[in-house]
């Protein structure tokens, strides 16, 4: 017997999502299950992800739930629905599952905001640039393994450089910008490719000077990614073995609470543009 593969982080959000809903309806496994005339290992399943369901299924569920929320039973139904295998497959087996559900995620977003505090955005950054990162990782990789991360990442553009571009902002500490993850030659390279999608309509790029006063939010670096509906927003916060997930409406709410303010004391696009071209300037 073959080995089920291990689900995808949007098929446990689906399966975050039931449990949730069940829970807020005040039923357990076993009550649930009789609702919907099955065994309560199935219900147990499908909250782990183990187990898919069908959207008939998943609509009698929403409303034993009692569910009222249609564009959300619609948006859960079409995670259920889902069966897009994308250009990132071709590295499974190959990358870490976490590179598989970032990509997934960025396939499916309706937009992107970042607030960068150490280095450039992935998305943003330039092959040289990326390269760098990889390289100065701990453990160290085989050069192999650098040059497949590289190109994964690459790959990663589609979403502000493919046919369908999401809208994506960024805020950029000034630290982000100064700090020469590689050689002279590379962070020139990096600041110019920030000026270019700068100057595009669906891209914004804000810097945070080092002379601004009272910035506290060194600690907000993060990647708030928006789904088709608002309780399907995703933050990516990144881990010593990866990336987190965060998806709880409580915590979705403080994250955009914490990007607005990031972003208010930001400099405005333009200004931000010239800052970028001062900084190379000077290199």
């Amino acid at each position: 017997m073959g080995t089920k593969r291990e689900p995808t982080a949007r098929q446990m959000r689906l399966a975050v999502e039931l449990r949730r809903l069940r829970e807020a309806a005040g039923l357990n496994a076993r009550e649930a299950a009789a609702l919907l005339g099955v065994n309560s290992v199935q219900i147990s399943q499908i909250e782990s992800g183990i187990s898919g369901v069908s959207e008939q299924r998943l609509r009698r569920l929403a409303s034993h739930y009692a569910c009222t929320d249609g564009e959300f039973i619609d948006a859960l139904a079409a995670l259920a629905t889902d069966r897009t295998r994308g250009w990132w497959e071709e590295y499974r087996g190959l990358l870490p599952t976490s590179f598989l559900d970032l990509s997934e995620l960025d396939h499916h977003a309706c937009f992107r905001r970042d607030v960068a505090v150490l280095n450039v955005p992935g998305p943003l950054q330039t092959k040289d640039y990326a390269r760098a990162i990889f390289s100065n990782r701990v453990p160290e990789l085989t050069h192999e393994e650098i040059e497949l991360r590289v190109r994964h990442r690459l790959a990663r553009r589609v979403i502000i450089e493919g046919p369908s571009p999401i809208p994506y902002e960024v805020v950029i500490h000034e630290a982000a910008l100064q700090i020469r993850v590689g050689d002279r030659a590379a962070s020139r390279a990096q600041l110019a490719r920030l000026l270019d999608l700068s100057e595009t309509d669906h891209i914004t790029v804000r810097v945070i000077p080092f002379d601004l006063d009272g910035f506290t939010r060194a600690g907000s670096t993060m990647t708030y990614v928006g789904g088709s509906v608002t309780k399907l927003d995703t933050v990516v916060r990144d881990a010593p073995h990866g990336s987190v997930f965060v998806d709880s409406e409580a915590q979705l709410s403080a994250y955009r609470t914490r990007f607005r303010k990031v972003e208010a004391v930001s400099l405005e696009p333009e200004r931000s543009r010239d800052f970028i071209h001062r900084l190379m300037k000077e290199l």
